[in-house]
Parts: structure tokens; C-alpha cells; sequence
């Protein structure tokens, strides 16, 4: 009898299977059967990527380093347990409530120590792709065919994301240099807004690209998103050959782009509707944004190209909504996407990308190439993530958010395990992996004709549409799958398998596909490909692969932070808990605590608040929770200051980044634990508790990518600006109070008050309240001094008051 599909993908049968297996091939090696028969041994071909480990004195250094910092934390910890104060003082509680937060934050520096113990980076060599010997692709096609990609653009908010902005990566994404572009590559964009202005914009960039990937191929062009590529200079001399033909052409280009800018900008959705286009704006006609049906077109069909252009197919994607069915966001959205582009053109290798993020290396596919296939064993590269960069990036990174050293300290670390994580955009995927498959599974009993269990196991998994059965076949056990001629002809089936009632009843969103169930679906998702056995790698490039916007501003940035924070929370407290995945499936152990790090972010938000709180109420309790500066431990926690924070300075230097980028960023970790974490905390509890529910928050988006002038207003981008959102009254109320704390400490000591209470603060308390104060100045300048959007809110500065005089009750009754 067959066995089913669910059980021969198992990680434990698949090994079965592939011990079973003969004579297959590998992913670097090549032609050995025909070497064999000559008589003389073949010539391995040149490797496609190079493994690179931190020097062995380097990583050593580090890893001390990390280990002292450790010690510290372990020696302050057996300090508190040795000295622990109570009794006349009063003092016993305070010292037990930092007994635990010291005992948190040393948990973390140990699974921190731990990921950063094997760094490791891979150099790709995309000119070795073609060279003699080379094998070919993972579908096992023709002699060096490299294999088609399908990539997979998603936007929601046509307001908060410009359609200018999608139509700039997808003119960049339609310009990749790829070997047969036109016929490899695909460009599927989804826009969950069901903007008819956004699926104008496209179809506007549809005519454009025609005039502009041949320009691009022609002269080289290093960027290709128009915008970036003419802002970058005034005058094409700097950029290209000098010669006539060239200056012609720029110039040509420029103006056919500033009129697709005008075009775009000043559209009217009501006119567009009314004389756009006949029946192909027909679908839009009376639709709600949360209540449609799918909308599928075909924007650009390379295959019916009389000319021969050379780009890749154009599909937009709008896919049903009701109000009767949960969507799953952007998990949801990549899940369509996912189906769709298989039902068309089926591609084994998918990129996915945000709506605000542009290639910004033409070649960005050839180097995934080297990693996707340069290993011996496929499981070595289940995805592949380019590193977050992005354009116009401000100086010293004032918000924090453009992590650039996470990546290079923090995920190189993770990468000498089981690989970096998976980051929402920038990503290359396996659809095989995507779709719950183990690594090195080759299907030695492929028994998937029609009335076997294999057969009807594909419709559990994926659904009760042939097309998409067929194509999941193709891909489950590698067999070669003939070309779309025709995506026209498809487009039925793409609206069947995008309803939003079609994942019911399947494995999509559990064991298929992207993972339904948190608000960082990357995270999750990324998780579930580890703990089948595949690993991932972190492609670095020069220049960079893609560029992104950061969100700049308060308001934005925390946002974000609290969107991540609130999807992370969720996973630790749901079946999907790392813990889990490494007791039961097969995710490594160091693996898992590098998730529980960044799954822990928003945990560490009550014990970072209580640990601030501590010198405030302390010192208007006249109470200490640190050794004074006459007692000998008092050098344990100075040393930890001083250790942890030039260890973490030396990083940022080791990254290239400036002394000011190291201040902003641990400034913003302590505003960003106690706003956006601290409400991220609460919002997951309150759900938990069902009193409260979950809501996706779309990040605006960097206007300057839609060419936007009106935008420039002589503002400091590099300033806080708030709101009156609630994310800003915890760290506004904190701030408060800890200039509170300091000015009536001051008086304390100025007029003597504090001499004689056995316990009273020292100067460790006031330290810790000072340099919170220097960690909050963006707070305290709106406070104080900020006007307009610089200033805090009123309503923000009264909520703070009454929690901060609250506060100050309760330390008085105590």
C-alpha cells in the first residue's frame, strides 16, 4: 500500500529515503559518471561560494569578552544573595525585585554569549555559475540552466504606501540581470488595499519598463529604480559613458519617467474608474476594501511579446476578502501569492520583497544563485536573507531601527549555527521548504498517480485545485515541469485558488506555507523551515542587495517596534514556542535560544521597567537597592556598567559605525523597551485574557521614494517627533519621574534631610536615575522646550503627570 504524502515527507522517512536513493547528483560537484568513463577523473568546477570564519584570535576575544560581562552579572547576582538587606532599612524587597530582573537580564546575556559563539559569513562567486562543469539547476533541467524564480511583492495601504513606491521596486525587479529573464522570472505584486490607483501605476510601468530594462542592460545601469538612479546625479555625465548616444538616451529616459511620475501623481481613482480603460478597471467597479472578490491581472505576458522584450511577466494580484473570513495579513497576502505564481509559472526559487524595498544590485539573483546551489547538500540553504539596508539612511541612526549592527554581530552568530533568520523581505526561498517539505527529500516511491494515497494527500495539504496539486507534485519531488506558454490562460484558475475561503480545511498556514498566528509571520515562518531540518544563509553583498526606507519619527518608529514586539509575544506563549520545535522537531538547541532572544524582546519590557523604576523609588522612599560607594561590592555593579557598555560600544566600532550611532541605539532601547515593548506586553496579555484584540498596523512609508517634493519642509528628520498615541505616555510618565526623583534627592542632600536613615540612596541610585534621564533627553526636550509636532501632547504630559503622582503616593506610604 502507498504510504501517504504526509508521511513520507516526514523528516525521519525522508532520511530513509534518501539512504535509499542512488546515484543522485550533488549541488557543487558534476560530470564524475563521464569522467569515470574516460578514464581520467574530472576536475572539480570552481566553488560558488566561499564559507568565512571570524579569525580564530578575534573570536576568542569575543567570546571573553561576552563571558566577563557574564561573570559580572553572576558575580552582582551572588552579591545579592550573600548581603541581601532587610529589616531596619526596609530596604529587603527592593533588593529582591533586582535580585530577579538581574537575574532575567543575565539570562539573556547568556543566550546572547551563545549566539554569538560561531560567527561565520559566506563570500559568493556569481562568475563561477556558468564555468565548465558546473551541474545544472535544482530542477534537474537542461546542462547549466540556472532555475526560474518567481518574485512576490506585497502592499496593503495605498495611502500610507504610495503606489509610486511599488512601481519603483518593480521596475527595479523587472531589470534583474538573469540569464533568459524574460522566460526565468516573474513579478507578482499584491495589493491587499485593492487600489485600482495602484494597479493603474503598475500597468503604466508595464509600457515604461519596455524603454527601461533594455537601458539598463545596455549601459549597465547599477541601480535600477528610476527614482534612485536620476536623483543620484543632475547631470548623466557622472554616472555613464560620455558619448552622444548615451545622452540622448538618459535624457529620453528621464523625460519618459518624470511623465510616468505625472501620470501616476495625477490620476484620479473616480475618473480612473469612470474613462480609464473600459473593461479593464471594470472589476473595481463598487468593491469594498474588506469585502471583494479576487481581481487577477495580467499585466505584462512576455510570452505574447512581438518585439522579444526581455522582462519578466507582470501579474497584480488582489485577492478576495468577506468580512465572514479572518485574512492573516501579510501571512495571508505571501500565501495567495504563493498559490497563485504556482498555478502560472511554478517557479522552485521565490523572492520575496516588501513594496518599499528595491533591488540595488542588478546581479542580486546570481548571488543567490551561488548560495541556493553552491552547497553539496540542498538542506545547507533552505532560504537565503539579504541583509536589511537602507537608502538615505540618517546619519548615526537616530531611531534605531536601521540594526545594522544586529546583523552583522548578532545574525552572523546565528548564521555558524542553523542559519540567519528570516527577515519579511529581502528573502529567497525554496518553495519546496515553503511548502513543508524536509531537506533531501526525493520522493523514492513516487506514488502519485490519480486514486493513490499520495494523491489524495495532496489535496489535505494543499487543496482541491488540480492545477495547484499538479504544480505542488512538480515541485515535492523535483521533477522538471514544462513552461507556461500562456499565463493568460490561467488567470481562472489564479481567482479559484485565491478565495478566501480556500485555505479552510488545508495544511496552509500550519504546514504550508507562510504561518498564520502572529504579526511577524517572517519570524514564525523561518522557525518552521528550521525545525524541518533545513538551514538558511545570510548573503552579503557589495554593494548591498537591496535598499529599504526606514520610518523616521517617533510615531512611526515605535510603531513598528510594537507591531514586531506584539507578533513575538504571541509565539512564546503559542504551540509555535522554539522550545517546542527543539524537544519535538528538528531545531538545534543554540538555534532555539537565538529565537528566544529575539522572541524575548518585548519580555524584557516588565523587567526593564521595574529595574528603572527602582532609583526613583528608591530615593523618594529613602531606600538603596546598590552597595554604597564605601562598601566593597559597590564595584561589582560599576564594573558591569562600565564592562557591558564598552563591550557593546566595541561592536558598533567593529561594524564601522560612529560612537553617536552606539548612544542612539542603546538610548532607543530603553525607550523603545518601556514604550513600545511595555505595550506590546500588555496588548498580548489583555488578548490572552480576551479583552482586548490584535491589530495589524501598516508602517508609513519614506515618501521620498515617490518623488514627492511637497514633503521637504526644512524639518530635521533626524528629531523626535510625537503624538498623542499611548505608546509615548510610559516613557514620557518615566522620564517625569526621574527628574522628579533626582531634584528631590538633591534637596535631600543639600538640606541634610537624608543623614541619619540607616538605608538612604547613594550615589548609585542617583547614577541610575541620571543616566535614564540623559537616555530619555528626545522626552525631556518635547517636554520642556518641543513645539508643534517636536512637543508632547498635552493630553500625553497629564496622563504621564497623574501615573508619575501616582507614583510618588505610593512611595510616600512606604
Amino acid at each position: 500500500m502507498a504510504r501517504s504524502l504526509r508521511r513520507s515527507i516526514d523528516p525521519s522517512m525522508a532520511v530513509v529515503a534518501a539512504a535509499a536513493a542512488t546515484g543522485s547528483t550533488t549541488r557543487s560537484g558534476g560530470g564524475g559518471g563521464e569522467g569515470t568513463r574516460s578514464g581520467r577523473k574530472k576536475p572539480p568546477p570552481p566553488p560558488l561560494q566561499e564559507r568565512v570564519p571570524l579569525g580564530r584570535r578575534a573570536a576568542w576575544a569575543w567570546r571573553l569578552a561576552g563571558l566577563a560581562v557574564l561573570l559580572l552579572l553572576l558575580a552582582l547576582l551572588a552579591l545579592r544573595l550573600l548581603r541581601h538587606h532587610g529589616g531596619a532599612g526596609g530596604d529587603g524587597g527592593v533588593w529582591r525585585v533586582a535580585l530577579v530582573c538581574e537575574a532575567w537580564f543575565a539570562a539573556l546575556c547568556a543566550l546572547n554569549v551563545s549566539a554569538k559563539w560561531s560567527p561565520v559569513r559566506f563570500v559568493t562567486r556569481p562568475e563561477n555559475l556558468m564555468a565548465e562543469g558546473r551541474t545544472p539547476s535544482t530542477t534537474a533541467a537542461e546542462y547549466g540552466e540556472l532555475p526560474a524564480v518567481d518574485m512576490l511583492v506585497t502592499t496593503a495601504d495605498p495611502a500610507l504606501e504610495p503606489p509610486l513606491v511599488t512601481v519603483n521596486t518593480v521596475l527595479s525587479l523587472l531589470a534583474l540581470d538573469y540569464p533568459r529573464a524574460g522566460e526565468r522570472l516573474a513579478c507578482y505584486v499584491s495589493d491587499d488595499g485593492c487600489s485600482p490607483l495602484t494597479c493603474h501605476a503598475l500597468r503604466e510601468a508595464a509600457g515604461f519598463a519596455a524603454a527601461w530594462v533594455p537601458f539598463c542592460r545596455r549601459y549597465g545601469v547599477a541601480v535600477r529604480a528610476p527614482f534612485r538612479y536620476f536623483s543620484s546625479s543632475s547631470s548623466p555625465e557622472s554616472g555613464g559613458p560620455a558619448d552622444r548616444k548615451f545622452l540622448d538616451d538618459w535624457t529620453f529616459m528621464k523625460d519618459e519617467y518624470d511623465k510616468l511620475v505625472r501620470r501616476i501623481k495625477n490620476t484620479d481613482e473616480r475618473s480612473l474608474l469612470r474613462h480609464g480603460g473600459g473593461e479593464f478597471f471594470a472589476e473595481f467597479l463598487n468593491v469594498e476594501r474588506r469585502n471583494h472578490p479576487t481581481i487577477v491581472k495580467v499585466l505584462w505576458d512576455n510570452s505574447k511579446s512581438r518585439a522579444g522584450e526581455g522582462f519578466p511577466h507582470l501579474i497584480y494580484v488582489s485577492r478576495e476578502k468577506s468580512p465572514t473570513h479572518h485574512h492573516h495579513y501579510k501571512a495571508g497576502a505571501m500565501n495567495v501569492l504563493t498559490r497563485v505564481s504556482a498555478v502560472m509559472t511554478n517557479a522552485p526559487i521565490m523572492l520575496n520583497m516588501d513594496c518599499d524595498m528595491f533591488v540595488n544590485n542588478p546581479q542580486a539573483v546570481l548571488h543567490a544563485m551561488c548560495l541556493l546551489l553552491g552547497f553539496d547538500d540542498e538542506a545547507s540553504s533552505g532560504f537565503v536573507q539579504a541583509p536589511q539596508r537602507f537608502y538615505d539612511a540618517l546619519k548615526d541612526d537616530p531611531f534605531g531601527n536601521q540594526m545594522e549592527c544586529f546583523f552583522k554581530r548578532f545574525i552572523s552568530g546565528v548564521q555558524g549555527v542553523q542559519g540567519a533568520f528570516y527577515a519579511g523581505t529581502g528573502c529567497f526561498h525554496r518553495r519546496k521548504a515553503v511548502y513543508g517539505v524536509p531537506p533531501n527529500f526525493n520522493g523514492a516511491e513516487r506514488e502519485d498517480t490519480i486514486g493513490s494515497s499520495s494523491y489524495k494527500e495532496l489535496h489535505t495539504r494543499f487543496g482541491n485545485s488540480e492545477e495547484l496539486n499538479e504544480s505542488a507534485r512538480n515541485i515535492i519531488w523535483d521533477l522538471s515541469s514544462k513552461p507556461m506558454v500562456d499565463i493568460s490562460s490561467r488567470i481562472e484558475v489564479a481567482k479559484a485558488v485565491s478565495a478566501c475561503n480556500y485555505d479552510i480545511g488545508t495544511c496552509w498556514g500550519q504546514e504550508v506555507g507562510w504561518v498564520y498566528g502572529s504579526l511577524t509571520e517572517d519570524i514564525l515562518t523561518g522557525q518552521r523551515i528550521h525545525a524541518m531540518g533545513w538551514r538558511s544563509v545570510l548573503m552579503v553583498t557589495e554593494p548591498p542587495t537591496f535598499m529599504g526606507s526606514a520610518p523616521i519619527g517617533g510615531p512611526a518608529c515605535l510603531t513598528q517596534f510594537k507591531r514586531w514586539a506584539t507578533g513575538q509575544s504571541k509565539i512564546i506563549i503559542s504551540r509555535n514556542n522554539p522550545i517546542l520545535a527543539t524537544m519535538f522537531k528538528r531545531l538545534k538547541f543554540r538555534q532555539c535560544l537565538a529565537y528566544l532572544i529575539v522572541l524575548g524582546w518585548p519580555l524584557r519590557a516588565p523587567f526593564e521597567l521595574c529595574y528603572g523604576l527602582l532609583g526613583p523609588y528608591c530615593i523618594l522612599a529613602n531606600q538603596s537597592f546598590l552597595p554604597k560607594a564605601s562598601e566593597d561590592g559597590f564595584s561589582i555593579p560599576l564594573a558591569l556598567f562600565i564592562s557591558y557598555n564598552t563591550y557593546n560600544f566595541m561592536e558598533y566600532m567593529v561594524c564601522g559605525l560612529s560612537a553617536r550611532a552606539w548612544w542612539n541605539n542603546h538610548r532607543m532601547q530603553r525607550i523603545i523597551s518601556v514604550s513600545a515593548w511595555t505595550l506590546a506586553f500588555l496588548t498580548v496579555l489583555l488578548k490572552s485574557l480576551g479583552l482586548s484584540e490584535t491589530v495589524f498596523e501598516v508602517t508609513s512609508k519614506d515618501k521620498s521614494m515617490s518623488d514627492d517634493d511637497d514633503n521637504t519642509d526644512g524639518a530635521d528628520p533626524g528629531r523626535f517627533t510625537f503624538d498623542s498615541s499611548l505608546v509615548f505616555i510610559p516613557v514620557t510618565a518615566l522620564a517625569m519621574l526621574n527628574i522628579v526623583a533626582v531634584t528631590v534627592g538633591a534637596c535631600r542632600v543639600a538640606f541634610g534631610t537624608a543623614e541619619g536613615v540607616p538605608c538612604a540612596p547613594g550615589i548609585g541610585e542617583f547614577m541610575c536615575c541620571g543616566w535614564l534621564v540623559l537616555c530619555f533627553f528626545p522626552f525631556v526636550r518635547g517636554i520642556v522646550w518641543g513645539k508643534g509636532s517636536y512637543g508632547i501632547p498635552w493630553s500625553v504630559k497629564l496622563k504621564a503627570s497623574l501615573l508619575v503622582a501616582m507614583f510618588v503616593t505610593f512611595c510616600k506610604r512606604n
